[in-house]
């Protein structure tokens, strides 16, 4: 897991080890505050200090300003480049996570995403309150299904809305479903979750998982007014473990976030992706 994490890291990693019997550490844990083992750790490196970083707060819709929201079909998103990493696809169903079988499919491929993707989820499932996990919904969607899934979205909302123009069609249909040719899903870099008690029952996040703008009245939007605490409450924990994480969260769905994909590089500001469309070997 660390070796993950430092390859993953984007700056400059520093990684510090203690020495002493699981008792002793057992010992220090119980007479250490957090604050004081940093600053030891600070200490004995030489490390400068960080200034305190804030935790990401959700930001509730009742008159407070959300960020603007860049659609997965603003050319700047399918202006980034990518740099593929090379990072094979793994099955997240071999290291002990929550999967629902609702996207299942014969191949597998849908419990599939890039290691370090993998590890992320790790971290962010560690991030959560006892009796919270993580719901495993959807990772890898083979390009042909993205298509698919694209076109008859499009198609649906041709039919609702036939005075749309196919620029303002494309536009719509990329809030619900990615542009095939920039997908996230398609790249191994998108997962779909959820949350769900210690039995494995959904928590109430204000609307289902997958629900389109127009079947939810816009509550799939992460940052949507008019929810509930209960479900406002839910989605906070959600968000603050998989930014903490290092994913970013698609506005549009409470359930969707990448990294290291071109979507997650534009809000980053970062040059490249690192993962582009891939094939399930």
């Amino acid at each position: 897991m660390i070796t993950s994490l430092v390859r993953d890291h984007r700056g400059v990693s520093s990684c510090y080890y203690l020495n002493v019997p699981l008792e002793t550490t057992l010992i220090r844990q119980a007479d250490s505050t957090l604050q004081d083992t940093i600053a030891r750790i600070v200490r004995e490196t030489d490390l400068p200090p960080a200034a305190p970083v804030p935790p990401p707060q959700y930001r509730p819709s009742h008159g407070a300003p959300t960020p603007p929201l860049v659609l997965m079909s603003d050319p700047r998103v399918a202006a980034i480049p990518v740099r593929e990493c090379g990072e094979p696809l793994v099955d997240v169903r071999d290291h002990d996570f929550r999967v629902d079988p609702r996207k299942q499919d014969p191949a597998g491929a849908f419990a599939h995403v890039r290691e370090g993707v993998l590890a992320r989820l790790h971290h962010a499932r560690s991030l959560l309150p006892a009796g919270i996990d993580l719901l495993f919904i959807e990772g890898y969607r083979p390009p042909s299904l993205q298509r698919r899934y694209f076109t008859e979205y499009r198609d649906e909302l041709a039919a609702a809305q036939p005075g749309w123009t196919a620029e303002r069609l494309h536009e719509a249909a990329s809030r619900y479903v990615s542009p095939p040719e920039i997908a996230p899903h398609s790249a191994g870099a998108a997962v779909d979750v959820t949350l769900v008690d210690q039995d494995g029952h959904e928590l109430h996040l204000g609307t289902r998982v997958n629900a389109s703008p127009e079947e939810s009245d816009g509550a799939c939007f992460t940052h949507a007014p008019d929810l509930g605490d209960e479900a406002r409450h839910h989605r906070a924990l959600l968000l603050n473990a998989m930014e903490s994480a290092g994913f970013t969260n698609y506005g549009t769905e409470f359930w969707h976030f990448s990294a290291a994909d071109r979507y997650d590089a534009l809000m980053r500001r970062e040059p490249q992706a690192s993962y582009g469309p891939i094939e399930l070997a």
